[in-house]
Formats: C-alpha cells, sequence, structure tokens
C-alpha cells in the first residue's frame, strides 16, 4: 500500500500531504488516522512515546475522549527530501468546558510507501476564553475558504 504524496517531497507535495493530515485529523477517527502510518511508526507527542498503530488508536481514542469541540490547521513549515515540518494549532474545549488554543511543531518521516515512521510533537496549550476562538467550522475537515495559520496571525 502507498499513501500519496511519496517522498521525496516538494513544496506542493509537502502541502498537499500536510492538508491530508489535517482533514485525517479532524476527521477523528482514530483507526483510519492510524492508516496514514507505518505499522511501527515511532511517536513522541509531549511527554509520551510509544510505537505502533495499535498505540496511536489507543492514544487517539483518549485524545479526542477528552478534547471536545476539537478543530486543528496545519502549515507546512519546511520539508526535504522525506522530511516535513510542520506548524500547527488547535482548539478545544475540556470536561469543564474550558477552552484551549494548543501550538506546536511536529517533526514528520516518511517511508518511501508515504507512510509515516516517526512524528515527535512539541505542543503548548493556552487557556482561552469562548469568544477568542479564531477556528469557527462544523466538525470534520476545515473547509477550504476558513483562513489558515498564517492569515489567523498565528
Amino acid at each position: 500500500m502507498t499513501r500519496p504524496p511519496i517522498p521525496p517531497f516538494d513544496r506542493n507535495s509537502a502541502v498537499q500531504k500536510v492538508r491530508l493530515a489535517e482533514d485525517a485529523w479532524n476527521s477523528r477517527q482514530p483507526a483510519q488516522v492510524a492508516l496514514a502510518y507505518t505499522a511501527d511508526s515511532v511517536w513522541r507527542n509531549r511527554a509520551e512515546q510509544f510505537t505502533g498503530r495499535e498505540a496511536i488508536i489507543a492514544f487517539l481514542t483518549r485524545k479526542w475522549d477528552r478534547e471536545h469541540e476539537y478543530r486543528l490547521i496545519k502549515e507546512l513549515w519546511a520539508q526535504e527530501g522525506a522530511r516535513i515540518a510542520v506548524r500547527f494549532a488547535y482548539e478545544y474545549r475540556d470536561d469543564s468546558g474550558s477552552w484551549f488554543r494548543a501550538y506546536g511543531n511536529e517533526n514528520w518521516e516518511f517511508a518511501p510507501d508515504g507512510l509515516m515512521r516517526r512524528r515527535i510533537a512539541s505542543i503548548n496549550d493556552l487557556p482561552i476564553t469562548e469568544a477568542a476562538r479564531l477556528m469557527h467550522w462544523s466538525l470534520g475537515a476545515r473547509p477550504a475558504e476558513h483562513p489558515g495559520l498564517t492569515a489567523l496571525g498565528l
């Protein structure tokens, strides 16, 4: 199985890969999202480190069980060969009703078939008011007309 676009990435194929990842994560379907990663994909997400699709599914299930109204925007930062660097922001509400905007960077490395074999994420959460939210669309993929990070001043 291949997962186009495949490396080596140019700017256009990297932008496409980033948007495909954003759309998948906004679906909030752990099993579907995990198919974009190699069976032995290595992750570091905040303080957690784990390997493999089953661990990815478990992680994403826990994540989206506690991050309600999740909306994510990713933007290409850089690419070279089989590597892509991304910056992102997402907004969510916790069980108490408090809103947060999480900011971060991810470093991705891909196998020749286009599946991600390594994901390293650094993330910081900022409490926000509901009125300060910037990501307003129906749950699911961000509409094409909705501004990205740069246009939102993030």
